[in-house]
């Protein structure tokens, strides 16, 4: 039996003139719009079109389907994140246990800031999460956070810098999705988020201490 082919979520071409890249613009725009109102089961190239105030052809020029509309989403919010992420993780001049703590709570934060859009796209995500480019982006991910750990851990094995980085991930994807349903206000986002920061820290410095760091 042959195995389920991954969509193709590819972009057919990226725009060239201020009008198309308009056009994409208002396609994407409308696609937040529809995404976050109907629904990923009801999401279709067709509704995103008719929001936009374009034609289904028109928007087919750019995306061959309804995947691909959503992980060009997808993948703005993951580079808006790790953009972010980045910025905080590669200063240098701060100590690796302070920018932890930065980065959990800015990470809270965009979690409950952007909830809506998030949980729409997480509905979403069986439609192109085994597709080579979702693969691509997720090992990308990984690779910087472990590179972040290898730097605040230099004296500890593969495996558990490896470990670390996937906890680091893991743990603030997780609790970030569950706080920002269930928060009632930014205060109580926050509250979260400095108490994740510091069992993340705790942790690290465990991982630090057993190899006489």
């Amino acid at each position: 039996m042959k195995s389920p082919q991954s969509p193709v979520v590819s972009a057919r071409k990226a725009p060239k003139q201020e009008r198309s890249a308009r056009l994409v613009s208002d396609v994407l725009e409308a696609a937040v719009r529809v995404l976050i109102k109907e629904g990923a089961r009801r999401f279709t190239a067709a509704r995103v079109a008719e929001a936009a105030g374009v034609s289904v052809g028109s928007l087919y020029q750019y995306f061959p389907n309804k995947e691909a509309i959503l992980f060009r989403l997808q993948t703005d919010e993951w580079d808006r994140t790790r953009a972010m992420l980045e910025a905080i993780l590669g200063d240098a001049s701060r100590h690796p246990m302070e920018r932890v703590r930065s980065m959990v709570e800015a990470f809270f934060r965009t979690e409950y800031d952007e909830a809506a859009l998030r949980k729409a796209l997480d509905d979403a995500a069986p439609l192109y999460r085994t597709s080579p480019e979702a693969l691509e982006r997720k090992a990308a991910t990984m690779t910087f956070a472990l590179s972040f750990i290898q730097e605040a851990l230099p004296g500890v094995s593969d495996a558990d810098q490896a470990l670390a980085a996937r906890m680091l991930l893991t743990t603030m994807s997780t609790l970030g999705e569950s706080v920002s349903e269930r928060a009632q206000s930014i205060d109580e986002v926050d509250a979260w988020g400095r108490e994740v920061a510091e069992m993340l820290c705790a942790y690290l410095e465990r991982i630090a201490q057993r190899n006489g760091q």
